[in-house]
């Protein structure tokens, strides 16, 4: 055992050998890596095993409806801003068996579940998504009833974040107070410096167990000159973002705006295909589906994600509530920013941007927010005239 530990929020250096060598320890330890790299056509979160498995030069262009991989020629790891993978699928996955039985005579026996994954690491977590993990934890964890599965592979999670060093068009965190630098809820954080004359990593432990993995690679504390020189990428990075949410009065705006018209403008253009809600980080709703064989001799109960979009999401006895585009549509942007603050105590949105890039008619959500605002504004200049 390492006595001698690294001090928490001490911010010191490791080079690429070093990052290697903390893959190779959470190995040891029993974890499944999980982290950044290339497949296909974009960036996805997968099982990895080293530096060598990491998205290394590569970029992306982002803007709505828009994604592109692109391979330059610099050496930096997390040069990328965000993968259309969440790490939602990790704890909270699209489906999951929950019960499982077959006829045994008269009678009839109930299956085991499969267990539970191994602990896992996961490489590369933003600031914003940080937030997006601690908001279902909050959902799923902190009421009256937790999920289980999610407390399962919750449980013992280890998180390496990245902070920032390059921004996305599609990128508004700083309207959600979720932009980097990730100050809480990490066990290492990495801030990577990767130039024609250095590629190295300030590192900060934020836990004992994140201390523990430091302390077994080689690492030096930082300089004053590191330090500024990574508070000034992170600082570039966060002051780039242009795209902005006027989050002032907005949960009050949007139970105003209930009947607006513009609901039916966006309503035009929505697809209701449901892509948002499967690329956001904090979406939760689920359905349950149940199956038999043909001799019914055995029967299963899974647990399969769910989109406000689709009409059977809201389906009572007689039919679906919401059966238009535009309810749906409202439903989803107005708990998003509205009733999430009702039923959780914070934003259901933490400005990571992947519904609008990756909504195939590039509808964006700070857009749709700031038309409503504008409407308001024009009626309220319209009143004062008067």
């Amino acid at each position: 055992m390492v006595t001698n530990l690294p001090a928490i929020g001490t911010q010191f250096v490791i080079d690429l050998p070093a990052l290697d060598g903390v893959f190779a320890s959470l190995r040891r330890r029993g974890y499944e890596v999980i982290g950044p790299t290339v497949r296909g056509p974009a960036i996805v979160y997968d099982a990895i095993e080293g530096v060598k498995d990491l998205p290394q030069g590569y970029t992306e262009e982002q803007e709505a409806g828009v994604y592109r991989l692109q391979k330059g020629e610099g050496a930096a790891l997390f040069g990328f801003v965000l993968s259309p993978h969440s790490w939602k699928q990790f704890l909270h996955p699209s489906e999951v068996r929950l019960f499982a039985a077959e006829r045994d005579g008269q009678t009839f026996r109930i299956l085991n579940s499969p267990p539970p994954p191994p602990p896992r690491a996961f490489i590369g977590v933003r600031a914003c998504e940080l937030a997006a993990i601690a908001v279902q934890d909050r959902v799923l964890l902190g009421e009256t009833y937790s999920d289980s599965v999610y407390q399962a592979r919750r449980r013992g999670l280890f998180l390496v974040a990245v902070n920032c060093t390059r921004s996305a068009p599609t990128c508004f965190c700083t309207s959600t107070r979720t932009a980097p630098p990730a100050e809480a809820g990490f066990d290492l954080v990495l801030t990577e410096l990767a130039g024609p004359d250095r590629h190295i990593f300030i590192v900060e432990a934020g836990s004992r167990q994140g201390a523990e993995v430091l302390a077994e690679v080689e690492h030096h504390e930082a300089t004053p000159s590191e330090i500024l020189d990574a508070e000034a990428a992170v600082k570039a990075a966060k002051d780039s973002i242009s795209r902005k949410l006027n989050t002032a009065g907005l949960r009050e705006l949007l139970y105003e705006k209930f009947d607006d018209p513009r609901w039916e403008q966006v309503a035009q253009r929505c697809l209701t295909c449901g892509n948002c809600t499967m690329v956001c980080p904090t979406c939760f709703c689920t359905t349950v589906d149940e199956s038999s064989d043909v001799a019914n001799q055995h029967a299963e109960r899974w647990r399969r994600w769910d989109s406000c979009f689709s009409q059977n999401f809201s389906y009572i006895h007689g039919g679906s509530v919401r059966m238009s585009a535009k309810s749906r549509y409202r439903q989803w942007l107005t708990h998003k920013l509205a009733t999430w603050v009702d039923q959780f105590g914070s934003l259901g949105c933490v400005g990571c941007g992947r519904c609008i890039t990756w909504c195939p008619v590039g509808i964006d959500i700070t857009q749709e927010a700031a038309a409503l605002r504008a409407d308001e504004e024009i009626a309220i200049a319209k009143g004062d005239a008067l």
